[in-house]
């Protein structure tokens, strides 16, 4: 038998053991904090790194820049290769399905077209690796005897749907945290691009000013126009680069972006009004859906206010009462 506790007690819990492992949480709290806060990275250096190797591939036409970068090249081309060989073997990869799983990967923010066939090839070898053992243990063992059929081939098959999604799900994960970063910083960018347009600067160094003044405030938002401006100065078509762009931006506000610059490219129109004109329209969006967020916060505060703070505040309010009751009636 293990000896009773020395100190307070709660339910039979030592109170002092419990206070001691509290601390112990929240001194590894802050120095987790002071590590984080102290060992800050700049977060464009990596992205400059691969629009510098984006630059490399659209000026020497290759895919490669040292011999290290070749080498990793081929040893992934390997990889997607014995995986496109499999997929096409069982009959199961499309050409339309790499199309909008390499359009996916680009609005997620990843450049390798290669892991779109990783993709198809996870929504395969997913349900199989995390579908099957489920099965197994549903339908081979006892774990899960008590339970009524319906609700044992719910378990399986939402185990085989959630595995066949997860793919998916993870993309459209980095791509509304992608989308809703570059919305932030959108109307800012289309100011600075005014102010860089009626300076004289073209396009292309437009969009690379900008990129490195926002850089910082907001990466996803610099990346993508310093790659604009990138593609601008080498592709023989300025049309594509801004269809780049607007494919690469899951936004209709992009979208508008890059159909007035296209419009302005080919009928010569005033850049810098247009531009003005579509930052106001996002700013006005901006503050409607901050009235938005702002109208729904009372239905979203009632449920926290009826379960945890009006409680409390019975407490507080009755509990004096309640006792100065309870004494009256004992004393009698």
């Amino acid at each position: 038998m293990t000896p009773p506790p020395n100190g307070p007690t709660i339910l039979g819990i030592d109170v002092l053991w419990v206070a001691t492992l509290l601390s112990g949480v929240a001194a590894m709290a802050v120095l987790f904090a002071l590590y984080t806060a102290t060992t800050v990275r700049d977060p464009m250096v990596k992205r400059v790194k691969a629009l510098q190797e984006r630059r490399e591939q659209l000026k020497a036409g290759i895919t490669a820049s040292t011999s290290k970068r070749r080498a990793k090249l081929v040893q992934r081309n390997e990889t997607t290769d014995r995986i496109r060989a499999l997929l096409t073997s069982l009959q199961v990869l499309q050409d339309s399905q790499i199309k909008v799983a390499q359009q996916k990967l680009l609005q997620a923010g990843i450049r390798s077209k290669e892991w779109a066939v990783a993709v198809i090839f996870g929504r395969l070898a997913l349900p199989i690796a995390l579908g099957g053992p489920m099965l197994y243990m549903v339908y081979g063992t006892d774990m899960f005897s008590d339970w009524s059929p319906l609700k044992a081939y719910g378990l399986v098959a939402g185990t085989f749907i959630l595995a066949y999604k997860t793919p998916d799900l993870y993309l459209k994960n980095k791509i509304d945290k992608r989308s809703k970063a570059i919305r932030k910083g959108l109307p800012d960018a289309l100011d600075l691009l005014v102010i860089c347009a009626e300076a004289g600067l073209t396009v292309d160094a437009a969009f690379g000013r900008v990129a490195r003044e926002l850089g910082r405030a907001y990466p996803e938002l610099g990346e993508e126009f310093q790659l604009t401006s990138i593609e601008l100065g080498f592709l023989t078509e300025r049309r594509q680069a801004f269809e780049n762009l607007a494919n690469r931006v899951n936004l209709d506000a992009v979208k508008g972006v890059t159909t007035t610059m296209i419009q302005t490219e080919k009928y010569g129109t005033p850049l810098a009004s247009a531009l003005r004109v579509l930052s106001a329209e996002f700013r006005n969006e901006r503050m409607m859906r901050a009235e938005e967020k702002a109208a729904r916060l009372p239905a979203i505060m009632t449920v926290p206010l009826i379960l945890f703070i009006l409680p409390v505040l019975f407490v507080v309010i009755l509990g004096p009462a309640a006792c100065s009751i309870n004494d009256a009636l004992l004393s009698k």
